[in-house]
């Protein structure tokens, strides 16, 4: 009887459980069709791609931290919402741009052999791999041990691949690294790999990866990286700045209230600082260290975010009180910042570094007409010279293959073209002499473009017109110095003066020492017209003043203009030149022409100045309102003593016409910068008011670099 109701049982067990499994069959089909129907409509309703595709209304891949069409156009991708997203206009401003890209991406391609793919490497648009959508070799790939900074992770040029469709690709790399330190400091990460590959045999005159042997050290220390192909930013070309960039900026402690202003500074200021060490090194060293200051150095960061906040102003057109609050409230949170640490005497080099940045990127970025309260630039000088002097940095001489560390070397920018705003001696030109006697580097020319020689005599001819100033040199001790001076501009010729395209004419690669030469050669003949300036009877409608003004204007020409140009790093040659021009100059015209090209960045920083006082000195000096002899008895022909100018005419033309001055004007008066007006007693022309007068006149205490 028992077995009866247990085989029932059974049974009835079988039967629930067939009932649970055709129950959750049913279920988890009906599940996975809903998930399907589910992930169909996220795929197609996905609200998380960059804001790149976004704008353009295109599918974003969402891949990270680039997707694939930002990778393949060169432009930025951007995942975290940006500025210019909650704004209709400057959303419209934007897309303008990325079609801009876009466009300059594809007209390059269309013309170019090469084109350059998304990890920075070169290769041939003709050349199609059959695996290319399965291994993504172009894909950038970060190893830890990679500096990401360093210029020299390039390949060796592209071998010629062949099709072998049944072999699974594979690759070897062999990397050859090298470092340089000087003391114990690492200055440079060379690394090199060498890919072999299974698609094709290693052709065996393929170069090899070359180091610099026989260069001297500052070839070293401001390392060449391979630069992009023409009329492409190499920035646009190099998605491994921006994960770089994105790597370094998480760790810097901001809030998220200010973190735009930190994205802003990274990925728009930041690369347009130091135009000129970017064509030597795209300024991977000098980024990485401001990114770490930022970290580490709460002064730098605050005087950073104030730029930033500037610069969105200026560029963006952004208007009202919370921009000019965010502007004020990091400006004196910096100076605070500053003055605790010197309170605590501490971090003299951080200090340095902080001091230097409120100077210089204000002179970078800053508007010409900007009316928000602030420190002038020579107070901050002030102090940094002092701490240049505490930690020693000014004393070191050095050698031709020692340069002094960066600080040192914004320092001497900034002190010899900062002595000629005011006329004045510069701090350290003891230094600057000596180095010039010695034949020492300062890596004036990597960094600002003027040969090092040519910085350290116009340092001597700021202490030339000190001296002239302060009466402490008479007019013929003047005459004697102007002719020295004359001369050793000479020695600063190279051998071969011919100038051409800084770009190569066969592959239109940007070639940096050219550049520099040519940007040399518009500082040397400025020099030269700053030096001819203080000759007693000077008057810039002499020949040998429109002559260089004229050499000036033609030697541009040799230098990129536009947006991606150089005449932002010209502002000094152009200054001096334009303010000794006439109103029928061949350099105003082309002044004028430079200034379209530039666009909005023609009002930034130091050129927008420049240009701005340029124009008030020829609004004054080309029809100035001329006294009569009777409101200046003292400046007629007959009353003026005889100068002893005039019995040094004939010496002086004799040791200086034709490279320095043709001759001094036979006028007895010698110009004073205070006079505000005046006739000469010789063709009864105006005399030049000084462009210091009209910024003194203005209130403007612009340090124009």
């Amino acid at each position: 009887m028992p077995a009866a109701p247990k085989k029932k049982s059974t049974s009835t067990n079988v039967m629930s459980t067939k009932m649970i499994e055709s129950q959750s069959s049913s279920g988890s089909e009906e599940a996975s069709g809903l998930m399907d129907k589910a992930s169909a409509k996220l795929h197609k309703r996905s609200r998380s791609g960059c804001f790149t595709c976004r704008l353009r209304r295109k599918k974003c891949d969402e891949k990270h931290p680039s997707c694939g069409a930002c990778n393949n156009l060169n432009v930025k991708c951007e995942y975290k919402r940006p500025i210019w997203w909650g704004n209709a206009e400057q959303r419209k401003i934007q897309k303008e741009r990325i079609k801009n890209k876009i466009k300059q991406t594809k007209m390059n391609e269309r013309n170019g052999t090469m084109t350059v793919d998304a990890s920075g490497h070169s290769r041939s648009i003709t050349v199609t791999s059959p695996t290319a959508t399965e291994f993504e070799f172009g894909r950038p790939v970060f190893p830890e041990q990679y500096d990401i900074f360093s210029s020299s992770h390039m390949p060796t040029p592209v071998m010629s691949q062949a099709l072998y469709p049944q072999c699974t690709p594979y690759e070897i790399d062999v990397k050859t690294e090298r470092h340089t330190f000087v003391n114990d400091v690492p200055l440079r990460h060379d690394s090199s790999t060498s890919t072999f590959s299974s698609f094709a045999p290693p052709q065996l005159n393929a170069p090899l990866p070359t180091f610099p042997g026989e260069e001297w050290f500052h070839d070293e220390y401001f390392g060449q990286a391979q630069p992009a192909l023409p009329g492409i930013d190499p920035t646009l070309c190099d998605p491994s700045l921006d994960q770089t960039y994105a790597l370094l900026q998480a760790n810097i402690p901001v809030s998220d209230h200010d973190r735009p202003l930190l994205d802003h500074f990274i990925h728009n200021v930041l690369r347009m600082i130091f135009p000129v060490l970017e064509a030597h090194q795209r300024g991977h060293l000098r980024a990485q260290a401001i990114l770490q200051a930022l970290e580490t150095n709460r002064c730098y960061l605050h005087c950073c975010l104030s730029v930033a906040a500037i610069h969105l102003k200026t560029t963006e057109g952004i208007v009202g009180e919370q921009i000019d609050h965010d502007i004020m409230r990091h400006r004196f949170e910096a100076v605070s910042q500053l003055c605790q640490a010197l309170g605590e005497d501490t971090n003299h080099e951080e200090i340095l570094d902080a001091t230097l940045a409120m100077i210089f990127f204000h002179c970078s970025v800053g508007p010409a007409d900007d009316n928000l309260p602030d420190i002038p630039w020579f107070d901050h000088f002030q102090a940094a010279s002092n701490l240049v002097q505490r930690l020693g940095l000014s004393g070191a001489v050095g050698t031709p293959y020692m340069l002094p560390p960066f600080n040192m070397t914004l320092t001497s920018w900034i002190d010899i073209l900062g002595a000629t705003m005011h006329g004045r001696t510069p701090e350290f030109a003891h230094t600057y002499r000596a180095k010039h006697l010695s034949g020492s580097s300062s890596g004036l020319r990597e960094l600002m473009g003027c040969d090092d020689r040519v910085m350290y005599l116009i340092s001597e001819i700021s202490c030339l017109e000190a001296l002239a100033g302060e009466g402490r040199i008479d007019p013929m001790g003047v005459c004697s110095h102007v002719s020295a001076l004359g001369r050793q501009l000479e020695f600063t010729e190279p051998a071969d003066q011919t100038l051409e395209s800084p770009f190569s004419p066969t592959t239109g690669i940007l070639r940096p020492e050219i550049l520099t030469k040519n940007m040399t050669a518009v500082f040397r003949i400025a020099a030269r017209i700053y030096l001819c300036s203080l000759v007693p009877g000077f008057d810039r409608h002499q020949h040998s003043n429109l002559n260089l003004v004229a050499a000036l204007a033609t030697t541009l020409q040799y230098i990129p203009g536009g947006p991606e140009g150089y005449d932002r790093s010209l502002v000094w040659p152009l200054l001096i030149a334009g303010a000794h021009s006439v109103p029928e100059s061949p350099l105003r015209l082309v002044l004028g022409e430079r200034v379209a090209a530039l666009g909005e960045h023609a009002d930034l920083g130091s050129f927008g100045r420049m240009y701005r006082l340029l124009q008030e000195v020829w609004r004054v000096n080309d029809e100035p309102p001329v006294p009569s002899l009777e409101e200046n008895p003292g400046l007629s022909s007959g009353s003026a003593p005889s100068s002893p100018v005039l019995k040094l005419e004939e010496g002086v033309e004799g040791e200086v016409v034709g490279e320095v001055v043709e001759g001094v004007e036979r006028d007895s008066h010698s110009p004073d910068q205070s006079v505000e007006w005046g006739v000469s007693s010789e063709m009864n022309k105006p005399m030049t008011v000084h462009w210091r007068e009209v910024m003194h006149r203005n209130g403007w205490n612009y340090l124009l670099l």
